[in-house]
């Protein structure tokens, strides 16, 4: 199975699979990331299908619609997130709606792109979306942001009997920090003097020993312990 990290490893072919219910436009899509060096391993037209070519090729990245037939793809990354090992979401929609944005990125996207989006922003986006970075197009980022801060004031449901969350060590707990006030992997990685693969790496084990399954997960985590604030 090929993983981000894989891709990060050698020098094959970023894994890209394009989901979108118009024709023309999913094959634009594909020719675009095609010629940009991408390797489009798949399409689909609808939500179920989407869900399962996904699980056969085993994409790194998702570049996802959400208007789709038999699914919405609010739930195509529900179904995919944290069972396909490595697998990042890109949703690229003609809705800039803040509820829509934000019930993706509920949903387990790490990004959300706007259809009027360049071919270059497009390209860019799903490098960065590989690389665990969080891509929103521009204005969307500080909606997501306020949003992970209001579901932070919300109280916690109680969990009397749930284990203690594993110690993080003050490298991860400073990581942490840094992502949940906003800084994108490769920021963090020139703030901490370190590779931008580190970061990566430090993320993952954080999401491992908390047991969470995205970057919003991570996020709320951190607001909810005042770490943001530090």
């Amino acid at each position: 199975m090929t993983t981000t990290a894989d891709a990060a490893d050698t020098h094959s072919p970023l894994r890209v699979m394009v989901v979108d219910d118009h024709p023309m436009w999913r094959d634009a899509v594909a020719r675009d990331l095609d010629a940009a060096g991408f390797e489009v391993v798949a399409t689909a037209g609808d939500g179920p299908q989407a869900v399962r070519r996904a699980r056969a090729v085993s994409p790194a990245v998702l570049v996802l619609d959400l208007n789709l037939p038999g699914m919405p793809g609010v739930q195509v990354c529900k179904e995919l997130v944290g069972s396909l090992q490595g697998l990042r979401v890109l949703v690229l929609s003609a809705s800039g709606e803040h509820a829509d944005v934000l019930e993706a990125v509920k949903s387990g996207a790490t990004g959300y792109l706007l259809k009027s989006a360049s071919t270059e922003e497009l390209t860019d986006a799903v490098r960065r979306t590989a690389a665990g970075e969080a891509v929103f197009t521009p204005g969307l980022a500080g909606l997501v942001l306020g949003e992970y801060r209001r579901l932070a004031s919300e109280p916690a449901p109680t969990a009397s009997d749930k284990p203690k969350a594993p110690q993080l060590t003050d490298r991860e707990t400073e990581v942490l920090r840094l992502v949940a006030k906003g800084l994108s992997y490769k920021q963090i990685a020139e703030r901490l003097v370190i590779s931008h693969r580190t970061v990566q790496n430090h993320v993952q084990n954080t999401l491992g020993k908390l047991q969470l399954h995205n970057r919003v997960e991570l996020v709320r985590y951190a607001i909810e312990r005042g770490l943001d604030d530090v």
